[in-house]
């Protein structure tokens, strides 16, 4: 099973990096909405520190779903889910390994910059710590949140808009409590820890019930 994990995982990254346009797109758009913020709002110091965890998880919540829509798109176009669904293997594996391959090439990049965000924003190095230990919770739970989504509705026209109505109340709680961990982090650092076990209850959550959920609507779609 694992092979066939890795053999999916593979795939997708493979065929990603021969469409870098799409990736780096995600990228750019998370990078131009964190710098532009504060060309609006002023560049205050204690403005912008205090408006930074939000705008960074903002911005992180929307460059994850601009690559949804396409998380299955392509190999419902081409049969290739058709013969996933014939396979052997659990479907909910499949459908794992593709939203891994989501989460490294558009919630991993993120994770890597959060540095470089922070500092636009005048946050701490323990800030910027946190910053980037909440992304990396919080982003997977993003990416198996919004595969059900794009499981609902795949193949369907407008498809996209019903997608960001479908997830958006749902990423509701790992946006509240991925931004606050930061907010309370130049506080004490003992009040992060309720906040990032709860992101990390959130990924386990997800993990074992979103590919199901996933693999469930991908079935409902293809009938």
């Amino acid at each position: 099973m694992f092979r066939v994990f890795w053999t999916v995982l593979k795939r997708d990254l493979t065929l990603a990096m021969r469409r870098r346009t799409d990736v780096l797109t995600t990228l750019f758009f998370f990078m131009i909405v964190v710098s532009l913020f504060p060309l609006g709002v002023g560049t205050e110091r204690k403005v912008l520190m205090t408006l930074g965890p939000g705008v960074v998880w903002v911005a992180a919540l929307l460059a994850s779903m601009l690559a949804l829509e396409r998380l299955f798109a392509a190999d419902y176009e081409d049969g290739t889910l058709e013969q996933m669904l014939l396979t052997a293997q659990p479907l909910s594996l499949l459908v794992l390994a593709k939203v891994a391959a989501h989460w490294l090439l558009t919630g991993l990049p993120l994770v890597l910059i959060a540095p470089l965000v922070g500092m636009q924003y005048h946050l701490s190095d323990t800030a910027i710590g946190i910053m980037m230990l909440s992304l990396l919770l919080g982003t997977p739970v993003l990416s198996l949140i919004g595969a059900i989504g794009a499981a609902l509705t795949l193949g369907l026209r407008g498809g996209g808009i019903l997608l960001s109505l479908l997830i958006l109340p749902l990423y509701i709680p790992v946006l509240v409590y991925g931004s606050g961990a930061v907010q309370v982090s130049d506080i004490a650092i003992t009040d992060t820890q309720p906040y990032l076990t709860l992101l990390g209850a959130f990924l386990m959550m997800a993990a074992i019930f979103a590919p199901v959920a996933a693999s469930a609507a991908l079935r409902i779609s293809l009938e």
